[in-house]
């Protein structure tokens, strides 16, 4: 159902250091690439992320409530994802641990202030 998702930057190049890693370590590799947008994903028909400068020309800001979930395919994954996007640089929404109702997840923050979790389902 989701073909990608955008987050805003106001320095392109610092997240695009960032999310090369951080992807990089999902398997995942960039699609597509301009002054004012990169792309990530596995191939061009699975699901990707951006980063984009806002097109109104105006700062990018960070949405209250908005946050990107990244699927993982287990706990360790979970956390090195996690520690990944802090050695990057990003922040700390919430250590790895188990949510309730076999729900798995870790939170972040980009460089940019840019909410997201890696997350898995535990088997039950």
């Amino acid at each position: 159902m989701i073909g990608y998702t955008t987050v805003g930057s106001n320095d392109l190049p610092r997240a695009a250091a960032f999310y090369d890693t951080l992807f990089e370590s999902l398997g995942a590799k960039r699609l597509f690439d301009s002054d004012t947008f990169i792309a990530w994903g596995r191939d061009m028909r699975s699901p990707g992320f951006s980063v984009s400068k806002p097109f109104d020309g105006k700062p990018a800001t960070v949405g209250n409530g908005v946050m990107i979930a990244l699927a993982v395919g287990n706990p360790d994954e979970v956390a090195a994802v996690h520690a990944l996007a802090l050695e990057l640089g990003g922040s700390d929404e919430g250590a790895p641990g188990d949510r309730g109702n076999n729900f798995y997840a870790a939170y972040f923050r980009d460089l940019d202030g840019n909410k997201l979790n890696a997350f898995c389902w535990l088997e039950s």
